[in-house]
Order: C-alpha cells, then structure tokens, then sequence
C-alpha cells in the first residue's frame, strides 16, 4: 500500500522481508549473531543472516547491519555491541559509529550520555547469554498524589485522590531550545503548586517526561536539547532530585513518558502485551510485556527507522533519514502540508500547523484527510516492524496528533495495511484509541501511581 502524499515511502518491514528472503533464496546465507550490553550487565541477543561474498547484492550487507543495529540500539539501549560474523562487516558497522554524523549521534548519546560508557563495537567468536530483569512500574492509587507529564509544547499537571483525578491543568510552554535549565525548574514547580492546591496535602509525585531517567536522575533528553554540556552536567541531571527535595523528599518517581503510555494502556484496557505510540512534539513509545512488567529498554521508537528509502526525510536532531519521529508526529503533520496543498505562513509554528489541518479535517476538507491516510500507512507499516522485535498483542495509538476524527483514519489505515499486507499480525494485533475521558486522565493517573508510599 503506498501512502498517498509519499509514494517514495519504503517500508523497512518490507525491506527486511526482500533481503532476507534474497539471503535464502541463495542457500548460502552467512549467520550473523548479535548482543547488545547494558551498564547493569543486561545482554540481548539478535539473529539475522547475509549475503555471501561475491554475490551482486552484497554491498546490501552493511546498510542490512547498520539499520538493524540501529533499531536494536534505540529499542533496546546499551553501549557495548557485540558482532560475531564476518569481521569485515564487524569493522564497517564500528567505523558507522565513529565516522559519521549521524553514528557518532546514536553513539554518543546512547552510549555515553544514557549508559556512561564510550560505545563499543567489538567482533568476537563468542557471545555472552541474553540476560535482563523486568519490574512492575506503578499502579499505585492510594493517597493524594499528584501526576504530572512534561511534553515539547505543554506540560500537564493532577491533583489525584485515591485514583480519581480532582483537578488536572495544560500549560504551553517551549522547552526545547531554552539554554537557562531555570526556565524548566520553573515550569515544573509551577504546575505542582498549582495541582498541590487542590488536595489536602501531597504524599507521592510521579512524573513522565521525553528522555531517559535513571533513579530520577537526567541521562538524555529533548527536553533539554538546548543546554549546553557544561550545564547539562551541573543542573539537569539531579534537576528532580531537587524537585523532590523541595516536595519534602515524598515519595518521588519521573520515568519517560511512553513507558507511562504503555502503563494508562495496560491499566485502562486492563490488558498487557502492549506497545503504547504517542503522535505529539515528537515520537514517544512505551512497553508493558506481557506479564505486566517495564523492562530497561530504550523505546525511544522516535530514532528508530520505519522508512528505508536514504531519501527519506531526516529527523532535525540526529540528522539521519527514515526515523520514527518525521513519521509520528506534528512534524511529520507539518512536512506533509506543502504536499497536500495546504499553504501555512512559513513562520507559523508546528503545533498551530497542527490545528490548522485538525480545522480543516472537522471540515472534512480532502487535503487534510490525505495527511491522516498517510499517516495511517506509516503507522501500518511501522507497527508491522515493530512486532519483530516485540511480543506484541495490542497497541494504543495516542497524541495530539491523533486528536479529533483524523484520529479514526490513522488507525484505520495502520488496521488496513495489516489486513492486507499482514494478515498473521492483524489476527494477533489489536488497535485501541483512549476516549477523551482516558486522554485526559489516563496519562496522569498513571504517572501519579508510580511512586509507592511509604508505610
């Protein structure tokens, strides 16, 4: 199916499916064994197999391996990866990550601002046992608690009572290019006032933000883009701890915001197995397995590539083509407008592109609609990727971008390419949007059950 504003999309799901079958098609397929090592010893182990020396197509065999490697790294995270297969192929994905732009992001990044080590890539004629733990992540209901979600464009707050939300609040703000970490202290502590007004006293904060949270300490993330190192290093990382130090050190737990979506998820479905996509600012993904648990992958879905075509669009960020967040997202939204023949003002900025093509869409204007099929084959296509390297029973698709009945189609697409392309994952696959109710609150119950009380 060829989404109907980019007929130049190719699928990486798709892709992946004609190299491998080339592989076998040859009967001389070379093995090639991954593992990926995180700072607490975690390993995960990846097959896949490549062409033969000689054959036509083998110059496919590092863009095979660079690509896969780059979806482990993002899905997955970790900083020592290990190759056992042909050393050539092993020396080409380690000269990726030390020589190009777009390398030396993932690698510094992942490797050394998310788990304190220099990335590696090593060839080896051994690999070490897959081994990771997984826990339960919040859930918690009882007290007065506030919930609270940092996002690129607004920031959320909750007053929650025993699980029933009294008062929740949407701010606008701009976090992404602001050099001063004062302008995201003072945002943060404003909105827990002004939820902290409406309950009777404060027993637990739990929190969601874009980016990677250790132990409530800052290890990467767009919110905090515009920092420069030096202050990054002094102010953001313990920037909650000394939130929490200002709330009496209650019970205090920020995670990233798509582990909370996954979470409100598997709560309100009361389902697990679940992938939880936000369409917002950018692209922000979660994992609930299917025992109900959070593991210490990544998710961050948004530098993962769905898209294989190296014309694709590249992310403003990392600067490489095909990832998630050109694809799920507002910019994806506003990248797509020029093609449709919506004219903006050029200096009008993401989130008003956004309404602008919602307005037109409640009007059932064909353009817009256009926009939303798009997505809805992305979305397709993107989740059938996905569930090769996820057990994966439902996914709740949510975001501002999903607001409104554009929503419908981007799911209803995504349905579709399943159905057709997909019949095996449609069968086992199961889409769910939250109603406004659950958009409203879900996100911030969730956040607000992930500290546990102290007895």
């Amino acid at each position: 199916m060829t989404p109907p504003l980019d007929p130049a999309f190719r699928p990486a799901v798709l892709a992946v499916r004609a190299y491998d079958e080339l592989v076998r098609s040859t009967g001389a397929g070379v093995p090639v064994r991954l593992a990926i090592e995180q700072a607490d010893g975690s390993v995960f182990r990846f097959e896949t197999a490549v062409l033969p020396d000689g054959h036509p197509g083998a110059g496919a065999n590092g863009v095979h391996l660079e690509r896969l490697v780059k979806f482990i790294l993002w899905s997955r995270g970790g900083w020592r990866i290990l190759v056992h297969g042909p050393a050539p192929l092993a020396a080409g994905l380690a000269a990726h990550y030390r020589d190009t732009a777009t390398g030396r992001f993932d690698a510094h990044l992942v490797g050394e601002r998310m788990f304190d080590h220099p990335l590696s890539v090593e060839h080896t004629a051994e690999l070490p046992d897959e081994r990771a733990t997984t826990r339960p992540l919040g859930r918690h209901l009882e007290g007065n608690r506030i919930g609270f979600d940092l996002g690129g464009s607004d920031r959320k707050a909750a007053a929650v009572i025993d699980g029933r939300v009294v008062f929740s609040d949407e701010t606008v703000w701009d976090p992404y290019h602001k050099p001063d970490p004062q302008y995201h202290l003072d945002g943060i502590m404003d909105s827990l006032r002004k939820a902290a007004a409406h309950l009777p006293r404060v027993d637990a904060i739990g929190g969601s933000a874009a980016g990677v949270y250790v132990n409530n300490r800052v290890k990467a993330g767009s919110l905090f883009r515009g920092v420069p190192p030096e202050i990054f290093d002094a102010r953001v990382k313990d920037l909650f701890l000394n939130v929490k130090r200002a709330w009496n050190d209650v019970p205090f737990e920020v995670v990233n915001d798509g582990e909370v979506t996954a979470l409100a998820g598997s709560m309100s479905l009361g389902e697990n197995a679940i992938l939880g996509i936000a369409l917002g600012t950018s692209t922000a993904a979660g994992y609930v397995t299917p025992d109900g648990n959070i593991t210490s992958w990544l998710n961050e879905l948004a530098f993962a590539p769905i898209d294989y075509n190296p014309a694709a669009p590249a992310d403003e960020w990392s600067g490489d083509y095909g990832v998630g967040a050109q694809y799920f997202s507002q910019q994806c939204v506003g990248r797509l407008m020029p093609v449709a023949g919506i004219d903006a003002p050029p200096d009008m900025p993401l989130p008003e592109r956004l309404k602008l093509v919602q307005r037109l869409m409640a009007g059932e204007d064909v353009r817009a609609r256009q926009i939303y099929r798009t997505i809805g084959v992305y979305l397709g296509y993107g989740v059938a990727h996905y569930a090769s390297f996820y057990d994966l029973r439902h996914v709740l698709v949510l975001g501002r971008v999903t607001s409104g009945p554009g929503g419908d189609d981007i799911v209803s697409g995504a349905r579709e390419v399943l159905e057709i392309e997909f019949p095996d994952l449609a069968q086992r696959i199961r889409f769910h949007v939250p109603d406004e109710h659950d958009k409203r609150h879900g996100q911030a119950i969730a956040a607000a059950s992930l500290p546990a009380l102290v007895r």
